[in-house]
C-alpha cells in the first residue's frame, strides 16, 4: 500500500512558476515508476510527466517539454514537478501517481497503469 500526498498548488499569473511535491509512504517507493497527471474541468485526465524508479529516465507530454521538470529523491520518498512559463491552459488539478509494479522497465504514460493516486492539488493560472 502506498499513500501519496501532493502539495504546492495554488494561483499563479501567466508566465509564473510553481513547484509541486508528492510525498509517498511505504518502503517500496524507490521501486516504483512515478507519474504526474492533470485533469481540467470537463476533460479527461492527461499525462504530464513520468520518471523511472531509479530516476534515470524522464518523460514529458509534448506541451510540457522545456517548461516542466520531474525529479525524485528516493531517500526522502518524494517526487517533484517544477513548472515554469505557466499558461492559463495549464489550469487543472494535478495528481501524483505510482505504478505498483516494482522495478518496471517501461515507464507508463497512461493513467490506467498507475495503481496508486494522491488526492490532487489545484493549479490555477490566471491574471
Amino acid at each position: 500500500q502506498v499513500i501519496l500526498r501532493e502539495s504546492g498548488g495554488g494561483l499563479v499569473q501567466p508566465g509564473g512558476s510553481l513547484r509541486l511535491s508528492c510525498a509517498a509512504s511505504g518502503r517500496a517507493f524507490s521501486t516504483y515508476n512515478m507519474g504526474w497527471f492533470r485533469q481540467a474541468p470537463g476533460k479527461e485526465r492527461e499525462f504530464v510527466a513520468a520518471i523511472s524508479w531509479s530516476g534515470g529516465r524522464t518523460y514529458y507530454a509534448d506541451s510540457m517539454k522545456g517548461r516542466f521538470t520531474i525529479s525524485r529523491d528516493n531517500a526522502k520518498n518524494t517526487v517533484v514537478l517544477e513548472m515554469q512559463s505557466l499558461k492559463p491552459e495549464d489550469t487543472a488539478v494535478y495528481y501524483c501517481a505510482a505504478d505498483p509494479r516494482p522495478n518496471t522497465i517501461v515507464v507508463a504514460t497512461t493513467p490506467t497503469m498507475y495503481g496508486y493516486w494522491g488526492q490532487g492539488t489545484q493549479v490555477t493560472v490566471s491574471s
